[in-house]
């Protein structure tokens, strides 16, 4: 076995350069004769503009440019685009409002770009922004889920003047009726998945760069993919050919997915820096971040699940209401549908499903993909909609559960809302999540904190998500002659330890030591195409690309060895480094089968100089990570303090590259998803749409105190779906959190009658929630 291959808890390559400070951030770049942009910001949530006069900020020192939507215009600079619309329910296309990277007439939310200054300083950008005056008529604003659809809300497009984004459906409607009809027990929830706002480490940032030479733009920016970006760039806002733009994506400090997407400053950056000939930097604040950003989640959900006398779900209506915020981002509208909404089966057989969307225009930030995108919303309501059924039939929730899996012999499983399970064992996550959290022995801690004045609760979720999905991902490996081996990746890092786990892939096929490999990724001059990274896809689907490549390498390096060592082809194998003849001690390593490679007088008829290649992967479906979280809580009556005295996580990701990345990821999932349970609370005012969670000094962020250590363990079950049998991993703890620790404090406060709170279970809330529960039970 390779010691750095497949299965090894080998320490991150990465890790050295960011632990002595090289790490390379957009913000460490400056280029010859570069300039500094600063954008002005809508303070209005909602209002038309009447004027904008820039006579003095444009006569301000060091200003080099004040650029407006009127500017963009005359340009023909394009609109940011919605790149997954859907269609409604009655078949008609939804509308898809354009989204200048500059707003010229109109804006509709606290932070819309109204003016971009450009200055030889930031300092100086910054003034100069102060000198514009923009004279703005305020209109009214909406910027609640619930009441969007309300009559007589402000249309945030004239064009849907009921706020409708969109109306969409999957799953048998009349299959459900029917069932729901039928069922013994109906049981109804409605709840709120709350907004989040994503507060990277690194804030977005991005640099343009012009060459007149070449006719060529060039940005650096943290991205989740370079090529998506370019894409867009070059066919929807500058309409040039592909070549014409590069687009370069360094380290990457977090993602969550917000950095997936195509923003104005991306298209501003570059447009300024043809304008000027001159490079252009922009680097947010951290309060520009929280209105710009987009943001996560908020809906509003309500279900009804049916059961047979036997405690068996015979059918389950969903109507979701998801916020869009005031644009469509480029994948927003495919969040809560085609993301989210397939996942209300979770691990359970239920007969009939039917969930309805609608996506509604709200005066707030956009919102598009989270951690998770849609299915973390999906299996929060569906884990505390069974929490909240069991506790109104009188049941165990586990037990509930259990009567209702999926069994590992139905594998592959058609769900109702069109997806095929290829593999899992949910029970088994349960059972042995139970154990090791000692939930046999909780009636006495229970008792315990009880004498002492608390009250205690345990809580679990059983989770399932889509991840690895279609379409095809690329990896391109390239050997130099001394044998060492450079891999080029379309999927792009922002923590994970992309640069290890890919080494470690191509050190089992290759046998090499992972000092002779290095990862590139994030240039689009370098790398021929990608996909980047969302939806848990690299090492399933970029992983298996890598193998791709690397079978089609060892295959030619065989016909090589064949030709130096005289053998026929089907006699050599390869193994650990080295290929041999089979049944005798003959053999060659890899290190001077590359070298041959590079020397065309020792290379067999017909195969060209050189050791490297290309492989694809198209998955023929998703993978489908799934596992148990157990959560055990505290909760001091008299401040609303909850304490988290023991998290265990039990997972199935299939086959396990790397266990300590593992165990990282699932550790910070978990620290994002309780995050947003426990303390992220995302306030619009909603008499004026300002945001009033705008800094860290207003919006909670979990720290390391609010989290035990987090027990970890998984069970593999390999999935059939890539070759590698590989099940995403990344977005697995913030799926499994919020309904773990939300059950955990109900439970807690069930002796008071409570039987559902609304996310996030803030010291305030709690505190609220049960003075008003000891009122009630005192009258």
């Amino acid at each position: 076995m390779n010691r750095y291959g497949i299965g090894q808890p080998v320490r991150r390559v990465e890790d050295r350069r960011f632990l002595t400070g090289h790490g390379r951030y957009v913000d460490d770049l400056a280029l010859p004769r570069q300039a500094y942009a600063f954008m002005l910001r809508s303070p209005h949530a909602h209002a038309r503009i009447r004027a904008i006069d820039t006579t003095a900020a444009t006569r301000a020192p060091g200003v080099l440019a004040v650029l407006t939507g009127a500017d963009l215009a005359r340009d023909k600079i394009g609109p940011i685009p919605c790149m997954s619309p859907v269609t409604n329910r009655d078949g008609s296309p939804a509308f898809l409002p354009p989204r200048p990277a500059i707003v010229a007439d109109r804006v509709r939310h606290v932070g819309d770009t109204v003016a971009m200054v450009v200055a030889e300083t930031l300092a100086a950008a910054r003034d100069a922004a102060e000198l514009i005056a923009v004279d703005y008529e305020a209109l009214p604003a909406v910027v609640e889920t619930a009441r969007a659809l309300d009559p007589g809300q402000p249309a945030v497009w004239d064009e849907v003047p009921d706020n409708l984004a969109f109306d969409w459906m999957v799953g048998d409607g009349a299959a459900v009726e029917r069932a729901l009809a039928n069922a013994r027990h109906r049981i109804s929830l409605e709840l709120v998945n709350s907004r989040v706002v994503v507060n990277s480490m690194e804030p977005r940032g991005a640099i343009g760069l012009y060459d007149p030479g070449e006719d060529s733009l060039t940005l650096w920016s943290s991205t989740q993919g370079s090529h998506f970006l370019r894409s867009l760039l070059a066919e929807n806002i500058f309409k040039v050919p592909e070549n014409r733009i590069r687009v370069i994506t360094r380290d990457v400090g977090g993602g969550f997915g917000m950095k997936l997407f195509l923003y104005p400053e991306h298209v501003l950056v570059l447009w300024a820096a043809k304008k000027l000939g001159r490079p252009i930097k922009w680097t947010p604040d951290r309060s520009d971040a929280f209105m710009t950003d987009t943001q996560g989640r908020d809906n509003v959900t309500r279900l009804e699940l049916g059961l047979d006398d036997g405690l068996r779900f015979v059918g389950l209506a969903v109507t979701n209401i998801a916020n869009m915020g005031a644009y469509l981002s480029n994948f927003a509208p495919e969040i809560p549908t085609a993301s989210g909404a397939v996942m209300y089966s979770g691990v359970y057989a239920i007969p009939a499903i039917a969930v309805a969307v609608k996506g509604v225009y709200t005066h707030t930030v956009p919102v598009d993909a989270y951690r998770g995108a849609g299915r973390p919303e999906a299996a929060y309501a569906l884990e505390r909609l069974i929490d909240f059924a069991a506790r109104r039939l009188n049941v165990a929730p586990q037990e509930l559960r259990r009567r209702n899996f999926i069994r590992p012999e139905a594998m592959p499983y058609p769900t109702p809302l069109g997806l095929v399970y290829d593999s899992g064992d949910f029970a088994r996550n349960l059972e042995d999540a139970l154990v090791a959290a000692d939930a046999a022995g909780f009636a006495a801690r229970r008792a315990a904190s009880a004498r002492r004045g608390r009250y205690r609760g345990i809580g679990h979720a059983v989770y399932i998500e889509q991840s690895g999905f279609p379409p095809d991902e690329f990896a391109e490996l390239r050997f130099e002659p001394s044998g060492t081996l450079t891999i080029m990746m379309g999927t792009q890092s922002s923590g994970q330890g992309h640069h290890t786990a890919y080494a470690q892939l191509a050190a089992e096929r290759f046998g090499l030591p992972l000092d002779k490999i290095r990862v590139q990724q994030g240039d689009t001059a370098a790398i021929a195409f990608g996909r980047g990274t969302g939806g848990s896809r690299s090492l399933p689907v970029g992983g298996a690309s890598l193998a791709a490549a690397a079978e089609k390498l060892i295959a030619k390096g065989r016909r090589i060895a064949a030709h130096l060592l005289e053998a026929a082809e089907a006699d050599v194998a390869f193994a650990d480094g080295v290929f041999r003849i089979s049944g005798t001690d003959r053999e060659i390593g890899l290190e001077a089968v590359v070298r041959a490679a590079f020397n065309p007088a020792q290379l067999p008829e017909g195969v060209e100089p050189g050791f490297a290649d290309t492989g694809h992967f198209t998955p023929p479906s998703p993978t489908f990570p799934n596992g148990c979280h157990v959560c055990e809580v505290e909760i001091d009556p008299d401040t609303g303090h909850i304490d988290i005295l023991r998290y265990v996580v039990v997972d199935d990701f299939g086959t396990v590259v790397n266990p300590l990345l593992l165990r990282g990821q699932v550790q910070g999932g978990v620290a994002q998803g309780v995050g947003q349970a426990m303390l992220e609370h995302t306030i619009f005012d909603p008499a004026t749409g300002q945001l009033m969670t705008g800094s860290l000094t207003d919006y909670c962020l979990p720290r390391a105190d609010d989290l035990p250590p987090i027990e970890f363990a998984y069970n593999v079950v390999p999935c059939r779906t890539n070759p590698l049998g590989i099940k995403g991993a990344g977005e697995a703890g913030a799926i499994g959190a919020p309904p773990a620790l939300v059950n955990a404090v109900v439970d807690a406060l069930a002796p008071l009658g409570i039987d559902h709170i609304d996310m996030p279970v803030t010291p305030q809330r709690l505190w609220q929630v049960i003075r008003s529960a000891a009122a009630r039970q005192a009258a």
